[in-house]
């Protein structure tokens, strides 16, 4: 054993480098291999500097701890630290934390440096809301939203748990913000809580606005920052609008790496319970778009890389979708094995028993429609309520087998390449001899999702530049 000499220990990094984390929430745990390749057995001391007023911890081969002395490497052997960091500077918004581990062997001193970007937030935690029935009281914890508010683009927002609209509230999202999901959290348009028995909810029960802008979109996602997150779904829950909520809106959004990014459950509603414009809608482990008896728009829209349904219309509704592009291609954490569009106008209640709910409209004007299966769309049909549907000016991978000549179709394009430019990497721009150049129908919509003039329409979000 070698306890007064120098002893030269090696590394498996010379700097250990974290992911970019938000202000109080940890890391990802990173490992650094210390070696001894000398010929004889040394002892070490292992102090981590605290630079950053302890943000970074440290565990030894299993024992946690800022200072270790005498750890004992046998010959030809290593050891392992492991390491983590959580931010806990409010200096900027952004940051850089610094620190590093010395390593003293006898009389010879190495470091290894630890790096980690930070960043600062506004978060939004759950609060206690006390709910009283009689003598009884609940409490359910939850962030509330009341009265008119608004989250700014100054700092990311991020969500543990939910944050709930309370009826005749309204909510507004900065264009430019950012807004991050813990794990197994969400947003609720309207209190679900507040909703009777009979399932009649309150009036004017939350109104969401999501105010981005072509260039400085507003983004959704879960608050895993690190590379293998980047396009994993089912990472937070999604936005769910309840019965009530009315006069949503969401312009420029970038959504992804849910469950079900938007849900919309509406009772009787003449008017959208939400349009949905120039947004993208990706990698959810579920649905895309989700409407159950609602009304719901959507224009200059894509949505893809869905483990279930890019959008379904589901127990009815009346629905708009214009200029459009549903695309569901299976990726490497999202197995694609349904549809990308369902429609039905019934549902299976509690007791078995076949409910119908009439689809009143579901009308798609410019649209593609396209993924892996032989065909993306599924009509369940109950021929005893009222099922409503047309496809105008739209390109469609369906059955083979089903019927295009009738009033439900015009002016469609069946089973033809749209000609993505790369549907893998979900880029659904047009390329040269896509069938969807010029082969849309003159609408209101003059620009597509980036601002590109639509002078002879092209069918989808995209207008094809040569």
């Amino acid at each position: 054993m070698d306890n007064g000499t120098s002893a030269t220990l090696h590394f498996s990094n010379d700097t250990i480098i974290f992911d970019t984390a938000f202000h109080s929430i940890g890391t990802p745990t990173k490992t650094l291999t210390i070696y001894n390749r000398n010929s004889f057995t040394v002892l070490t001391d292992i102090s981590l500097n605290l630079i950053n007023g302890g943000s970074f911890r440290m565990n030894v081969d299993g024992v946690a701890g800022n200072n270790h002395n005498a750890i004992e490497i046998p010959a030809k052997d290593s050891i392992f630290i492991f390491l983590e960091v959580t931010p806990n500077l409010n200096g900027s918004n952004d940051f850089l934390l610094t620190s590093d581990i010395e390593f003293t062997t006898g009389t010879k001193k190495q470091d290894v440096k630890l790096v980690s970007p930070a960043r600062n937030a506004n978060f939004h935690l759950p609060q206690d809301n006390i709910f009283t029935n009689g003598t009884d009281s609940v409490n359910y914890r939850y962030f509330s939203i009341k009265g008119n508010k608004t989250w700014t683009n100054d700092l990311p927002h991020v969500v543990y748990g939910y944050v709930v609209i309370e009826p005749n509230a309204t909510l507004t999202i900065e264009e430019g913000s950012q807004v991050y999901f813990h794990n197994n959290s969400g947003m609720f348009v309207g209190n679900p809580i507040l909703i009777s028995e009979n399932g009649n909810p309150p009036a004017n029960n939350g109104t969401l606005i999501i105010d981005g802008s072509l260039s400085n979109e507003v983004t959704i996602q879960g608050d895993r920052l690190d590379p293998w997150y980047k396009n994993t779904p089912g990472q937070w829950n999604g936005i769910h609008f309840v019965p009530g909520s009315i006069n949503s809106s969401i312009d420029y959004a970038v959504i992804s790496n849910g469950t079900t990014a938007i849900r919309v459950d509406s009772v009787a509603n003449n008017m959208p319970t939400v349009s949905i414009t120039n947004t993208i809608i990706k990698n959810m482990s579920s649905i895309g778009i989700l409407g159950q008896g609602a009304n719901i728009s959507a224009t200059n829209t894509i949505v893809s890389s869905c483990g279930q349904y890019a959008v379904a219309c589901n127990i009815g509704g009346t629905y708009n979708f214009t200029h459009c592009t549903f695309a569901n291609y299976p990726g490497v954490n999202n197995p694609h094995n349904t549809p990308s569009v369902l429609l039905n106008n019934s549902y299976e209640d509690k007791d078995g028993n076949l409910q119908i709910r009439d689809l009143n409209a579901a009308n798609f004007t410019n649209c593609i429609i396209d993924g892996s299966l032989s065909t993306e769309v599924s009509f369940p049909e109950d021929e005893i309520g009222v099922f409503n549907y047309n496809f105008n000016h739209c390109i469609i991978k369906l059955d083979p087998t089903i019927n295009t000549d009738n009033s439900h179709y015009s002016n469609v394009i069946i089973n033809q390449s749209p000609k993505f430019e790369n549907d893998a990497e979900s880029d659904f721009h047009l390329i040269e001899g896509s069938p969807a150049i010029d082969a849309g129908k003159t609408t209101p919509v003059l620009d597509d999702i980036e601002g590109n003039a639509r002078n002879n329409a092209d069918i989808g979000a995209f207008e094809f530049i040569e």
